[in-house]
């Protein structure tokens, strides 16, 4: 099945699939009283109207929105609408609720679901607190709950994310432009939504720099972009993309055959499509590339905070993840200092009697 959808004009399929997907986020929750100006439910919506007033980004106000509102279900169901009504014990039995729930496949919820839902109700309180809706703040001494470090599930070697970079048939117009979306990815580390958002003056094929706007946590930054990804990204922009545009044209880099801007949601189902075409026993999208790309980097002498201004990262710490699976210079280490790497002993090490 064609990712894209029918021609023009009923082009609006992946809209009304974008559309429906959003829709489908948007939970009618069973509130009570929420013609209650003093009420939970009131102060929700006033307390997320602040939140975009303060720039958070549209996603962060939703999870916001569930985390916040499961908690009022949560206190309804004891009776409790109203947020002076509410204590620490109250705040801790929704703490061990969450850590005893089960999603729909039976799993629990990771500690970091459990953290997210827990920091946002923070919030919410201390925001009450601030505002004088509520006298002192029960959940400001709420422990969150450690939240475990994993590693990614999976990581492409070199040979594989070229394997992956192969498989577009570039002779088409879409294989031409997905290798050009490969490559950037591959060669840049950014993110899908970054890269759905990037448009024709964002790359800068003679400097070789590559500009996200307004990435996660609402910040620009210039990152280096290779030459073969660039050289890609130009032959796509002189060939291909003119046969794409439908007016009036917005600008965006990589667009669909029908004229829209590719989502985030649809590059993870082509990048993810190729992955299981090159048939290398890994699954997954386009953060796959970003792996690659930081992984490898740092196994060939890269400084992790230059990996840290690629990537985009606040926090060095969440960069440093990328040093425990770059594996390489530590085998190296291993194999030339540990006595057993080795299926010979090195000479000079052989016990008496031998």
């Amino acid at each position: 099945m064609d990712p894209e959808g029918p021609p023009a004009p009923y082009r609006s399929r992946h809209a009304l699939a974008v559309q429906r997907a959003a829709t489908k986020r948007k939970k009618v929750w069973p509130f009570r009283d929420v013609s209650d100006p003093h009420g939970m439910v009131a102060l929700l919506r006033a307390h997320l109207e602040h939140l975009k007033v303060k720039g958070y980004s549209e996603r962060t106000v939703q999870h916001a929105e569930w985390a916040v509102s499961d908690f009022i279900l949560f206190c309804q169901e004891r009776d409790v609408t109203k947020a002076r009504d509410v204590t620490k014990p109250m705040l801790e039995r929704y703490q061990r609720t969450l850590f005893y729930q089960r999603k729909e496949d039976g799993q629990p919820l990771t500690f970091s679901t459990q953290h997210t839902r827990l920091t946002f109700i923070k919030q919410y309180f201390r925001w009450l607190a601030r505002r004088n809706h509520i006298l002192s703040n029960p959940a400001s001494e709420i422990e969150l709950p450690k939240v475990e470090k994993r590693l990614p599930k999976y990581i492409l070697t070199a040979s594989e994310s070229e394997r992956i970079l192969a498989q577009p048939d570039v002779e088409k117009p879409t294989g031409m432009r997905d290798r050009a979306i490969l490559e950037t990815l591959y060669s840049t580390g950014v993110r899908r939504t970054e890269l759905s958002h990037l448009k024709i003056h964002d790359i800068d094929a003679e400097r070789g720099t590559l500009m996200v706007r307004q990435g996660k946590g609402r910040k620009d930054r210039v990152i280096p972009i290779g030459e073969r990804a660039a050289a890609f990204v130009e032959k796509y922009l002189r060939d291909i993309r003119p046969s794409f545009v439908v007016e009036p044209d917005e600008g965006f880099l990589f667009l669909s055959q029908h004229g829209d801007p590719l989502s985030a949601k649809m590059l993870s189902i082509l990048v993810s499509r190729y992955v299981e075409k090159a048939d290398i026993g890994k699954r997954g999208g386009c953060h796959l590339f970003r792996h690659a790309m930081a992984t490898l980097m740092l196994e060939n002498g890269a400084d992790v905070r230059m990996i840290q201004a690629m990537l985009g990262h606040v926090k060095l710490t969440t960069t440093e993840i990328y040093t425990h699976v770059s594996i390489k210079k530590l085998k190296e280490i291993h194999t030339a200092t540990h006595p057993s790497a080795r299926l010979k002993p090195p000479r000079g090490n052989e016990t008496e009697g031998d």
